[in-house]
């Protein structure tokens, strides 16, 4: 089952009548936003955002993996990946409209 999406740009339209906030300035500040969030996540900073959850970059340990096109055998080195956790309050509500 595909899910609709959001969008920034819908985001925005959201926000815009919320605010005395041009749609242009909101979306900048949405622009700022992430940044701050992936510029701490490479400094290897932990996020948190209460009522959200917490970002952060954890190490995935290398491994040998297959190659499906061709069969070969590659290794894949330690790497980093951006990893989210969500908070209490967004788990419970998360938990809440399956019931």
């Amino acid at each position: 089952m595909a899910r609709e999406k959001l969008s920034k740009a819908e985001i925005v339209e959201n926000i815009f009548p919320l605010v005395r906030v041009s749609k242009k300035n909101i979306h900048k500040i949405i622009d700022l936003f992430f940044d701050q969030i992936k510029t701490g996540l490479l400094g290897d900073r932990v996020i948190e955002l209460r009522g959200l959850g917490t970002f952060e970059i954890r190490t995935r340990k290398g491994r040998k993996a297959r190659n499906p096109k061709t069969g070969d055998s590659v290794v894949i080195g330690n790497h980093g990946v951006a990893h989210f956790r969500p908070g209490r309050e967004l788990k419970q509500k998360v938990w809440d409209l399956r019931s």
